[in-house]
């Protein structure tokens, strides 16, 4: 089997709490991934990146965002925004305020 860095293992177990989370692969995905996603709809709404164009294209060739995604705009287009806000308040009822979608994409997903 694989041998695991004693410290870090150390260090999780106490970053954690002794807590362990039983997380599939999706929810895992959902919470990492949403705040990249809601990130990037931000900078649309600030003004940061011209259109969801450009903004797929700096992020994909930027930060490395999945380029098989399309970049997050994308993404939030092939999954559904209605669905992913919905999925975000979950996050955020849970998990706290830094999961809430901003508001343009509160709006994207009412339009």
């Amino acid at each position: 089997g694989k041998e695991f860095n004693p410290e870090a293992v150390e260090y999780l177990a106490e970053f954690a709490g002794g807590r362990k989370l039983d997380l599939d692969e999706t929810a895992i995905q959902n919470r990492l991934v949403s705040r990249f996603v809601n990130e990037a709809v931000k900078c649309l709404e600030d003004g940061i990146v011209a259109d969801p164009v450009a903004g797929d294209i700096g992020l994909v060739f930027g930060t490395g965002f999945a380029p098989f995604r399309g970049g997050p705009f994308r993404y939030l287009d092939a999954v559904g925004a209605d669905g992913y806000v919905d999925m975000m308040d979950g996050l955020a009822e849970e998990h706290g305020p830094q999961f809430e979608p901003c508001q343009l994409m509160r709006d994207y997903a009412r339009g």
